[in-house]
Parts: structure tokens; sequence; C-alpha cells
């Protein structure tokens, strides 16, 4: 598997199947809450198992803190190392930048997952796109 920081237009539409197939497709999030007014101004990350793209995820820098947002495998790679694969590279990509904390929301059954990489829940739960969130934070 390797992670990629999108760099073309073939790349940049690897990373939106993939989170149609999860977002949209698994878990009925509209299209247009899926694929926002911040896809220009984010940095994209595509995971490719082989040639084909399993994972996605992007990245913002709001108010100098690192915003992880729009992580996701497809089913057959869940539990493979992919998203662990995709939240190493945005976190280095994010010290490249000189960013030294970095923040997310989580969907509430993913918690055990990022806590598992060292962030830390700072929010009561909320609702995303219906989906119940809680905010978690990392210092890198």
């Amino acid at each position: 598997m390797e992670v990629r920081i999108v760099s073309t237009e073939q790349e940049r539409e690897d990373a939106f199947d993939v989170r149609r197939i999860v977002f949209i497709g698994e878990q009925d999030v509209p299209e247009e809450e899926e694929i926002d007014e911040y896809e220009d101004d984010a940095v994209h990350f595509v995971l490719y198992d082989g040639e084909k793209p399993a994972g996605a995820g992007r990245f913002r820098i709001l108010e100098g803190i690192g915003k992880v947002e729009r992580i996701c495998v497809l089913k057959s790679n869940r539990k493979s190392g992919a998203g662990v694969a995709i939240m190493k590279k945005i976190e280095d990509y994010a010290k490249e930048q000189g960013v030294s904390v970095l923040k997310l929301n989580a969907q509430t059954h993913a918690i055990p997952f990022y806590s598992k990489l060292g962030y830390e829940t700072v929010s009561e739960e909320f609702l995303d796109a219906g989906i119940p969130h809680k905010t978690m934070k990392k210092s890198i």
C-alpha cells in the first residue's frame, strides 16, 4: 500500500471516488455535504492498494491548527493498516508545514482508532451529516 499526496487530476478523482463509496454509498451522506466548498483549499491524500484506490483523506490548516478530514478506507481494505498509513502520511505532511497541533471530528465508532494514534477527545458528541461525532486533538 502506498499513500500519495494528490498531485494529478486522476489521483484527485481516485480520492473522491473512495469518499463517494464510503461516505455517500455506505453512510448516506448527501453528496453536496461530502464534496464541499473546501476541496480546492485542502491538500488531498489517496491510498493505493497496488493500482487500486483504497483510501483517502484531506488536510487543511485553520488558524495554525491542522485539520484532518474525510479519512476513509474501502471496506475490503479495512483492518489492514490502511487507515494508520493515511494518518501517518498526513501527520508527516503537517509536521513539514510547521503544524504542531492536529484536530479532527471523529465519527464516534472511530474514536478507538484515533485514540490508539494518540488523539484525545475534546468535545461533547454532536451530529455532522446526521452522524454522531466528537472532536479530537493531538500534539505532534
